[in-house]
């Protein structure tokens, strides 16, 4: 279903505790309304009887340049033929819009997770002044203002934000700018920056598509899908979600082929649930190099249905004489996803760059980006020039010739010199990431790049809970294998001085040393479930939800088969696992044991056999449920019975 904003409602104002900001609807007395539209998707209720109540100025056609602005989700650096960092996945249609503009090569997400990056492309602030660091736009806890944690587990040497889980109403967004200059405004996609009364219908837009406020696709991407039923959002069997996408974009277009409009698509892929179109799969099967990083036949398909929406959207322009009259962007929220498995295998590889998604590396937030703006831009042209997310808003007003809107000092800066060939707009680019991420091993941190060189300050990390640096110099080392830190006292000096005046300009939350930490402890890594204390004679874990786990490294790497031995005691609920990494990979359901804890509050000893190779991180999964486990003695043991590694808590 369509949901679409009648034209003159009031909009629904920010509730009490909003995070202030600099960038702010000062009088906003409109009340803005979702209307649900029955029928086939598109049954846009700004057809003729709502036109009719627009003001002359929107229902008049004009000669302003269109703007369409394609947003992947998790899309990698090295997920397109883009770069030549590729010989598996096969994306002409990007490429195809890339060549019709400017090529980006070093674009950069805000942040390596999607909520926060998205909130800064429609507001043209950084994260750290919004307060919105983490993915949290779908979760039920509605919270308009960051604030540190006033416990941490002790293995965690920070305390660290809670992030902002809405993007306020009080915020000035790129769609309500436009709207307000006469532009027909749609949204089509994945939103997660919340649902109603924080949806796109409350920041500008007046249609939105599916109208969906979770983290990805309901279920899947091949119907029939699992979005909520007042949505009225179904699918035929055997449909694909992007091709839905496009199509309701591409009805959108040519609804209002005659009007200046801005179309936000915000493309679901390829982002889990990871699922695809069966005869692609298996074309990217038979492709598949088993020596190649790069070689999971679903998220090659998945890459593959992106681009083909990506070409609909460029073939629609064309057919409607369009092209020649709108400003098109393409852009990644984040890094491509290394951490979760499909098939045992992960979704990509961000080779040569470092990392992924939810780290601090380049991996994680370096992205694919192009800009094509007809009649400006020299067609196939490429840029080193540095660009940020936050960079969008204020280059798009500046592209149309609009004004910024009064009162909002962008902490982003207009690209059209580098658009134009004219210069570099900016030399520092910066990320704030505060926040300990399991799944990919990122401990909270903060980086800084000028010029060819890249200073990461990771948050309390020391020995002795001080900040710990990392610095490396791209342009020779891309894969940021080398850390020159000790070798450039000076220049971290002097970087590091730009991270603090960044971190003060934006009013950051910086994590503040754990005073609870253990340093016995410290090679502990936890679930967000999962607190640690050290007892006199155990190893006190409290579990606070579902999914509680401790995980560690084995350093040097233990060469299995092996035995685990544990004694433990539980009031916590449900079965136990034991996972091994091997080779540095994620840890995956392929690579675990499970075994059957008694949760009577007494001490019991278990015995666990791991089929594992050569292992290189251990994970323990005591319970399925809330309640307290006490942990007294972990060890590993070869098949000989002899002891490989030791953890003694009753010391």
């Amino acid at each position: 279903m369509a949901i679409t904003r009648p034209s003159g409602a009031p909009h629904r104002g920010p509730k009490p505790g909003v995070r202030k900001a600099r960038n702010r609807l000062r009088h906003r007395p409109r009340r803005r309304q979702a209307w649900p539209m029955h029928g086939r998707l598109m049954a846009f209720a700004l057809g003729a009887g709502l036109l009719a109540g627009l003001s002359p100025a929107r229902a008049q056609t004009t000669d302003k340049m269109n703007v369409v602005f394609i947003l992947a989700d998790d899309l990698g650096w090295s997920d397109t033929t883009l770069f030549g960092t590729t010989r598996f996945y096969e994306t002409p249609n990007i490429a195809r819009l890339a060549r019709r503009g400017m090529l980006f090569r070093r674009a950069y997400a805000a942040n390596p997770l999607c909520s926060p990056t998205r909130a800064s492309i429609l507001t043209g602030l950084d994260p750290a002044r919004l307060g919105f660091t983490t993915p949290g736009g779908h979760l039920p806890e509605e919270r308009l203002e960051a604030a540190l944690v006033a416990r941490a587990d002790a293995s965690r040497k920070a305390l660290t934000p809670r992030s902002v889980t809405r993007l306020s109403t009080n915020l000035v967004t790129l769609a309500e700018v436009l709207r307000q200059a006469g532009y027909v405004t749609g949204h089509f996609g994945k939103w997660h920056l919340g649902p109603e009364p924080y949806s796109p219908l409350q920041h500008g837009f007046d249609v939105d598509v599916p109208h969906w406020w979770g983290p990805g696709p309901a279920g899947s991407y091949v119907a029939p899908w699992k979005f909520p039923a007042k949505l009225h959002f179904t699918g035929q069997p055997g449909e694909h979600l992007e091709d839905r996408m496009a199509e309701e974009a591409i009805r959108f277009l040519r609804r209002h082929r005659d009007r200046p409009f801005f179309l936000n698509y915000w493309a679901f892929s390829v982002h889990a649930p990871f699922d695809a179109k069966p005869s692609l799969i298996e074309h990217y099967r038979a492709k598949a190099d088993p020596a190649d990083e790069q070689r999971c036949p679903v998220y090659g398909a998945m890459v593959h249905s992106l681009d083909e929406a990506v070409g609909r959207l460029l073939d629609t322009l064309d057919e409607l004489d369009l092209s020649r009259r709108t400003i098109v962007v393409f852009f990644s929220d984040n890094g491509g996803n290394t951490y979760d498995r499909i098939d045992g295998l992960p979704p990509t590889s961000n080779r040569p760059l470092r990392g992924g998604k939810a780290t601090l590396y380049e991996g994680g937030t370096r992205v694919p980006c192009a800009v094509v703006w007809p009649g400006r831009i020299r067609p196939g042209s490429v840029t080193d020039a540095p660009l940020s997310s936050v960079d969008f808003f204020p280059t798009l007003l500046d592209m149309l010739g609009l004004p910024a809107p009064a009162g909002v000092a962008f902490d982003g800066v207009s690209q059209t010199p580098a658009l134009l060939g004219r210069g570099t707009p900016r030399d520092t680019v910066f990320s704030f990431f505060p926040h300990y991420t399991p799944a990919t091993g990122n401990r909270p941190g903060v980086w800084v790049i000028r010029d060819d060189w890249k200073l990461i300050r990771f948050f309390c990390d020391g020995p002795h809970q001080e900040d710990r640096f990392e610095l490396y110099h791209l342009s020779e080392d891309i894969g940021e294998t080398r850390n020159l830190a000790a070798e450039e006292p000076e220049r971290v000096r002097s970087l590091n001085r730009l991270i603090d005046d960044y971190l003060r300009r934006t009013g950051a939350l910086i994590p503040r040393p754990n005073p609870a930490y253990n340093p016995s402890l410290a090679d502990w890594s936890t679930s967000k479930d999962t607190e640690l204390h050290r007892n006199r004679d155990s190893l006190r874990i409290r579990s606070t939800g579902r999914d509680p786990w401790l995980a560690t490294d084995l350093k040097p790497p233990v060469q299995g088969p092996f035995e685990v031995e544990l004694r433990l005691r539980s009031t916590a609920r449900g079965a136990g696992q034991c996972f091994w990494s091997e080779n540095g990979r994620p840890f995956s359901r392929q690579f675990s044991v499970t075994f059957e804890p008694r949760h009577d509050g007494q001490w019991h000893d278990y015995r666990i056999t791991l089929p594992a190779g050569r292992a290189t991180r251990l994970r323990l999964d005591p319970a399925t449920a809330p309640g307290e486990i006490h942990l007294q003695q972990l060890l590993l043991r070869d098949a000989k019975g002899k002891v490989l590694r030791e953890w003694n808590f009753t010391k």
